[in-house]
């Protein structure tokens, strides 16, 4: 699995979490940060217990997500936490290839 393949899937596994968007082919990754950071906000805003769900689902740190929440600044909040569900996305794609 190249980068790019790596990265499609962890935008995949998102895609199911969060309901996105289909991206081009050609994305990167400040893009589905992007996409996945609205996503964040929305939820943010209308339903926090949806988001914290998701969270757990996607098994990023219970530490990390109270650092964010309680650290951030109220208008980074929702990118902070997209660029943390990222990575956790991606670390997961990665261990999905090496043990494939």
């Amino acid at each position: 699995m190249n980068n790019s393949d790596l990265l499609i899937t962890a935008y995949t596994l998102a895609q199911k979490q969060f309901e996105l968007p289909e991206l081009s082919p050609q994305f990167d990754e400040e893009q589905a940060v992007k996409i996945i950071a609205k996503a964040v906000g929305e939820l943010l805003d209308r339903d926090l217990e949806k988001l914290l769900q998701i969270c757990y689902r996607i098994d990023l740190s219970e530490q990390r997500l109270k650092e964010i929440l309680h650290e951030s600044a109220p208008d980074q909040v929702a990118e902070d936490l997209a660029k943390a569900l990222w990575e956790r996305q991606k670390q997961k794609a990665e261990i999905w290839k090496r043990y494939s």
